[in-house]
Order: structure tokens, then C-alpha cells, then sequence
């Protein structure tokens, strides 16, 4: 059964990232479908927190009704919403004789046949995002290995979650109506160097992209108009390699090769190699030539 979202309105105000956006609900389908093809289990659902103590379950695998789909669940009460409040993992063998929950949920677990289940909350800077479950129709104990992969795929979107966190707040640093600054710039290539180096320490693709997508934004912003080469007349864009940008990137900032390496996680040779290339590609005979121009073809802000 393909994962499933139901549209609906936020349930309350969030602090934090919004889950309205899509972001949050956007990790919890992917880690549904991770924990289903790590585990196996019947069934395995979720949801992103859409207030301040509740989450609302949108992403499914292996349901067989839809009495699941669009539950909210509120803070403290079923499985869920303990495992929100204590911020860790909890699980119960046999969900309708369990003493340890409360029981405002067993109509719609019941109507999927849910007898064992976990719960593991996705917790992000001490706040709880979101819940991930993984349940059997049968009363049986969980095996370690499912609890374990079930923590590790939360703990995989926590990573994810926070990372999308730090690039939102570098940009939301980039104050309207101040770009023409000189400091303002400065700020802007300090935020663009940051997103390249978050972008090249995530395992996901989506939210790889999601942060070159904005670094070509802040690029773009510091052309005096908009890039046209081949109505112009002029050569093509140079094409530089992700790490080539990432490199001119904080040379642009004033590093050096070896202030370079240890933010980008390379040694210095490696760099030195990366910024060859660049002004190879860009027909330039130093470093500043380099970063001018690539500056000049949009590739840095």
C-alpha cells in the first residue's frame, strides 16, 4: 500500500519551523517508508506535530481501512502521545488490555486490528516533531531489531530535520533591503558558504537539493541582471562541481586552502585541487579572479 497525506489545517500554532510547510510532514512519509522496508511490519504510520501538543497521523503503509488516516492525537494520551511526553520510545504487546496508556484511541486502532505497537517520538532540540509507529496484528513482543530500527529511523529524520533548521534560520538572518551593504553582502556569502557545506553533509537527496536550490538563489541575487549567455552572445556558464562552488565558496570569504579543508571536512591538498580546477573552468590565474568570476556568471553571491 503506497503512503498516504490528508490535507487539513494546522490544529495550533507551533513554535519552531511550521509543519504546514511541508517539511516536517515531508521527512515523517519519508522515514514511514524507510522504517516499512528496514522492518517489514504490517503496518507502520506517522505524522508531524501540527500544534503545540498534538500531532496528526497522515502518512501510512499496510493500512487496511482508513481510521487511522487524519487522527489527531494529543499530547499524553494512547501510545502516541505518551511517547510525546516522555520524549522516548514506548510499546505495548497487546494494545487493548494495556495498563500503562490511556484508551481514547482504541476505536480506530481497533477497527486496523493493532495489537503491538511502538511508538518513537522524533525529537529535535528537546521539542518533539513528530511520531513514528510500527504495529503487528498480533500480540507478540517486538524484537530488539525493530525497536532498534525504528529509533535509528527517527533519529535519521532528527538529523535531517535539524539540518533543514540551520539553513532556514541562516537565511531568515538575511534582513530585506539592506542587500546593496557591503556588510549585508558579506553576510549573504557567509549564509551561502554555510548552506554548501550543510548540503554536502546530508544523506538526503530532497533535503540536499532543497539547500543548493537556495544557494543558487542567493547567487543569483548578486547579478546586476539576470544571466543570459546565449541571447547575449556570450560563452557559456562555466560548470563547476559541487565541491569546486563549495570550495571558491569560502575563498570568496577569505580563507585559506586549510581554513577551507577543515570547514568543508577535506584536507588541504584536496582543496588546492578543487580551487585548480575552478579557475581552470574559469579561465582565471588567481583566486580573487576566480571568485569575480564566478560571481559574474551567478555561481556566487
Amino acid at each position: 500500500m503506497e503512503a498516504r497525506s490528508s490535507e487539513g489545517r494546522p490544529a495550533g500554532p507551533a513554535p519552531g519551523p511550521d509543519p504546514a510547510r511541508g517539511g516536517d510532514a515531508g521527512a515523517v512519509r519519508a522515514a514511514v517508508l524507510a522504517l516499512h522496508r528496514a522492518t517489514g511490519l504490517p503496518m507502520v504510520f506517522g505524522g508531524a506535530l501540527t500544534g503545540r501538543d498534538r500531532l496528526r497521523i497522515t502518512e501510512l503503509v499496510g493500512g487496511r481501512t482508513d481510521s487511522l488516516n487524519g487522527l489527531v492525537v494529543r499530547h499524553g494520551y494512547g501510545l502516541g502521545g505518551k511517547a510525546m511526553a516522555l520524549g522516548r520510545p514506548a510499546w505495548v504487546s497487546d494494545y487493548p488490555r494495556a495498563a500503562t496508556i490511556s484508551h481514547d484511541y482504541d476505536r480506530p486502532v481497533g477497527r486496523e486490528g493493532l495489537l503491538s505497537i511502538v511508538a518513537v517520538p522524533i525529537v529535535v532540540r528537546r521539542r518533539v516533531r513528530g511520531v513514528l509507529y510500527g504495529a503487528l496484528r498480533e500480540p507478540l513482543g517486538l524484537a530488539d531489531r525493530v525497536v532498534g530500527a525504528a529509533m535509528q529511523t527517527a533519529r535519521d529524520v532528527e538529523q535531517d530535520l535539524a539540518v533543514r533548521d540551520r539553513a532556514d534560520e541562516a537565511l531568515t538572518r538575511l534582513r530585506p533591503g539592506e542587500e546593496d551593504s557591503a556588510a549585508r553582502w558579506e553576510e549573504v556569502r557567509a549564509v551561502h558558504a554555510e548552506l554548501r557545506a550543510l548540503a554536502e553533509r546530508v544523506d538526503d537527496p530532497v533535503t540536499r537539493d532543497r539547500l543548493r536550490e537556495a544557494t543558487l538563489r542567493l547567487a543569483a541575487a548578486g547579478l546586476a541582471e539576470p544571466a543570459a549567455d546565449a541571447d547575449a552572445g556570450r560563452a557559456p556558464r562555466p560548470v563547476l562541481s559541487p565541491r569546486e562552488l563549495d570550495v571558491l565558496s569560502y575563498v570568496a570569504m577569505g580563507c585559506t586552502n586549510a581554513e577551507a579543508a577543515t570547514r568543508l571536512g577535506l584536507v588541504p591538498e584536496t582543496v588546492k585541487s578543487y580551487l585548480r580546477s575552478a579557475m581552470r573552468k574559469l579561465d582565471s590565474h588567481t583566486r580573487m579572479e576566480a571568485v569575480a568570476a564566478a560571481r559574474r556568471a551567478g555561481l556566487l553571491p
